[in-house]
């Protein structure tokens, strides 16, 4: 017997959590969400010609605006299908990805550097990342990948200015 009551989706959260849909991308749905958002800045930074300096600061105002957004987006997509954190909200990916790549040249090896390291980051969930998963809702679905873009971001700057 099928369910006819189910219950209504809200479409701008689902739309937005799921990064366009990118979330439902199989196997492992939070790596579609950090490559789709290197994709996104490295086309963005290869045809747009803005300088370094604009092109950080604009990562970074899409990375807040981002955050801002998937906050109450996540949390309404977690209340509406009744699991937490589920795997294919990942807008979270897409901002800890860009917060990683804030302040990097736009070339395929520093993307690819980053996406790892990024990844690395939010899978292995080092103090504090774990520690900000346990906050309610999109909150903690979030600001746990927030934090692994700014260790991405540290690590990030430190190889480039060692290597």
């Amino acid at each position: 017997m099928t369910n006819s009551a189910q219950k209504p989706k809200t479409l701008w959260a689902w739309t937005a959590a799921t990064a366009l849909g990118v979330g439902f991308g199989k196997p492992g749905p939070g790596t579609w969400g950090s490559v789709a958002a290197v994709l996104i800045w490295f086309a963005v930074g290869a045809f747009s010609h803005l300088s370094r300096a604009s092109m950080a600061w604009g990562t970074l105002a899409a990375a807040i605006i981002v955050t801002l957004i998937g906050i109450p987006a996540a949390t309404r997509v977690e209340q509406e299908c009744g699991r937490q954190d589920p795997g294919f909200v990942v807008l979270d990916e897409v901002a800890g990805q860009w917060l990683t790549l804030v302040a990097c040249p736009v070339e395929w090896r520093h993307a690819l550097l980053g996406l790892l390291l990024f990844r690395l980051f939010d899978i292995v969930k080092p103090w504090p990342v774990r520690r900000l998963e346990r906050l309610p809702g999109g909150t903690g679905i979030m600001l746990d990948d927030v934090a692994a873009g700014l260790l991405g971001l540290v690590v990030m700057q430190l190889v480039l200015h060692w290597w």
